[in-house]
């Protein structure tokens, strides 16, 4: 099996997930993941979009299962099978707000107890780091704000990649808001 990143967005996959793609037989993928490889899946490969997460280990050696953003980044990289990378959220949040890597920290919020994220990257911000939260669209990123010192800097990305991406500065005590649902936080001094 192989467990393919498509990228966080249009055109955001690599060489190495096309060729994987233009040669595969079978695939597997959120409905958001197909449609991102959409262009370069050959004619009469098979497609299924996944509607049972826990059965993805069971499938066939043959088979591409695509993971959006990059399989490693709170992805399906924890499938057994090699993994070919995808450009992530983190990779592009971070290029555009112009923050070295080095200084990242992790937070995973989504599908999470959002109270432990937010207690987490108030810990990591503390530390000197810059918070990179990977929200769901229940997240608040209010209650993030009120957890951090008043001048901590964040920002809110969202449809990285995509031609409506946004991206909203403000700080702790005038936190930028979220106007859809697919996006993530960066916090800090950045």
């Amino acid at each position: 099996m192989k467990i393919v990143g498509v990228g966080c967005g249009p055109e955001m996959m690599t060489a190495e997930a096309v060729a994987v793609l233009r040669g595969a037989a079978l695939i597997y993928g959120s409905a958001r993941a197909i449609a991102l490889a959409r262009d370069v899946v050959p004619p009469g490969c098979e497609v299924h979009e996944i509607t049972d997460y826990r059965n993805l280990r069971s499938l066939p050696d043959h088979a591409v299962v695509l993971s959006t953003g990059d399989p490693m980044l709170a992805g399906l990289g924890y499938l057994p099978g090699d993994v070919v990378p995808g450009i992530s959220s983190l990779q592009v949040a971070f290029a555009r707000l112009k923050i070295p890597l080095v200084r990242v920290a992790v937070v995973a919020a989504h599908g999470k107890d959002h109270a432990r994220a937010v207690a987490g990257a108030r810990e990591e911000v503390l530390l000197g780091r810059v918070v990179f939260l990977i929200a769901d669209p229940a997240f608040d990123v209010k209650a993030l704000a009120a957890a951090l010192p008043p001048g901590t800097r964040l920002a809110v990305c969202e449809d990285l990649g995509y031609p409506a991406e946004r991206i909203v500065v403000g700080t702790g005590a005038e936190p930028p808001a979220p106007r859809g649902d697919l996006f993530v936080v960066v916090a800090g001094e950045f």
